[in-house]
């Protein structure tokens, strides 16, 4: 991890940790792909929380500078996808996210054969 991706990490739990996100998660995916280095998974209590929660990680990190490539999701907010490049955001409702399951599926190695 870079310094200014550490930073950015940083933006990003503190954007959570001050909407009382719910079990955040931060996932080292940079061995299993070239897209990202880092997935940051967190709960939200409702869709408005969830949009809410997705809403401060791109406002708090803006403010330092980092500009996220692109936001999905605001609209149905059961997930919403905050993509910095090599750190993307999931936000979601607590059933969606056991349904993806998105730390269990990014947990797997990878074979090359």
């Amino acid at each position: 991890m870079t310094a200014d991706t550490d930073q950015l990490v940083a933006v990003i739990i503190g954007a959570l940790e001050d909407l009382k996100a719910v079990n955040t998660t931060t996932l080292d995916v940079s061995g299993l792909t070239e897209v990202m280095d880092y997935m940051v998974i967190a709960s939200g209590t409702s869709n408005r929380h969830v949009r809410s929660l997705a809403d401060n990680v791109a406002v708090a990190a803006k403010q330092r500078g980092y500009r996220p490539i692109g936001m999905e999701g605001e609209g149905a907010a059961d997930w919403v996808l905050v993509d910095f490049g090599d750190v993307v955001v999931h936000v979601m409702l607590p059933a969606t996210r056991d349904f993806y399951d998105l730390e269990r599926l990014w947990s797997y190695p990878v074979s090359d054969s």
